[in-house]
């Protein structure tokens, strides 16, 4: 296995710092200008508060890959952080590409796209590879825990940030304390809107989006359109909405408080349900907040066009959920 040792050291007492500068009056200067008076003394005593710029550690899991794709995800990715770091937004950033691939071929080439794309940006880079499939969330637990980053990234190899993604994301949780977790406005490859954020799934939902074939739908507009939020989504202008039931594993920008609060993913979950099962944990311990000014694209989903296998993790996983946070049937 390649990996960079040391990583939770390196990352350990960088959380987020606000720091309260205390003015002070230059006395050679104020001999020039005169003496102060009452409201610029008031002033220069007044406790400013400064956000020094954040850290954050970025997962990206992947199982046998398509490459191109990766790679578009990972150039993005790289142009969102630089331009991060010279909006002031964070000042490290560690990646941790995680290869669920049961061959070695498969790593090597998520390695390989990794040094290529990450050279000489200053942001450290793990590799971790070799433990087989353990599923999605369980590869993300491998490095969630026990960074000290202020943020935590969890990210799909099928999503393609915007430049201003990280930036954006990073600095309106930094001036929202009260909220723990961020999702995305996402567009599909041909510019459309993809709803990501849920309300709690209904069952007839879930088959209806997932196994109704496209006229059968058509049947049940309003219905789908509420579970997907659509009434809360599509505004203009669009605005941000507190309280997202389910978020989306696709992109989940977390803070420190809320990941060590909730314990991260449950790796029972082996695929499927992760996110949804994470979010309603979350909601109880922090704010969930959709944030339409950070965009994402976004190429995955669509569990039932991938085989039989998916159908059964798929329903396994959804069984779990439901029998942990409750049933709901329509």
């Amino acid at each position: 296995m390649t990996a960079v040792a040391g990583l939770p050291g390196l990352l350990r007492g960088c959380r987020r710092r606000k720091v309260d500068v205390i003015g002070r009056f230059d006395e050679d200067s104020s001999r020039a200008r005169g003496p102060a008076g009452p409201k610029q003394r008031d002033f220069l005593r007044r406790p400013r508060l400064f956000v020094l710029p954040s850290s954050l550690q970025i997962s990206v899991v992947t199982h046998r890959p398509d490459l191109k794709l990766l790679e578009r995800c990972l150039r993005k990715l790289a142009l969102a952080i630089a331009a991060g770091r010279e909006a002031g937004a964070m000042r490290t950033v560690h990646l941790a590409l995680i290869d669920n691939s049961e061959d070695r071929e498969s790593a090597e080439g998520v390695i390989r796209l990794g040094k290529t794309r990450f050279a000489d940006t200053g942001v450290h880079v793990t590799y971790l590879h070799g433990h087989a499939n353990i599923g999605y969330g369980a590869a993300h637990n491998l490095v969630l825990h026990g960074t000290g980053s202020d943020y935590h990234l969890v990210l799909n190899p099928d999503v393609e940030l915007a430049p201003d993604a990280l930036a954006t994301a990073v600095r309106w949780l930094d001036a929202h304390e009260d909220v723990g977790a961020l999702a995305p406005l996402a567009r599909t490859a041909d510019g459309r809107r993809e709803y990501l954020c849920k309300r709690y799934p209904a069952i007839f939902d879930l088959f209806l989006r997932g196994f109704v074939p496209t006229f059968g739908r058509r049947l049940f507009p309003r219905r789908l359109a509420r579970y997907e939020m659509r009434d809360l989504m599509d505004v203009e202008p669009p605005r941000e909405v507190i309280g997202i039931p389910a978020l989306s594993g696709a992109f989940m920008l977390v803070k420190r408080f809320a990941i060590d609060s909730t314990g991260g993913f449950d790796p029972r979950f082996f695929l499927y349900f992760e996110d949804y099962d994470w979010s309603v944990r979350l909601n109880r311990v922090t704010k969930t907040a959709y944030v339409p000014t950070v965009e994402i694209g976004h190429h995955g989903g669509h569990a039932a066009r991938k085989g039989f296998r998916h159908i059964y993790w798929f329903a396994k996983s959804g069984l779990r959920f439901y029998r942990r946070h409750g049933w709901k049937w329509f």
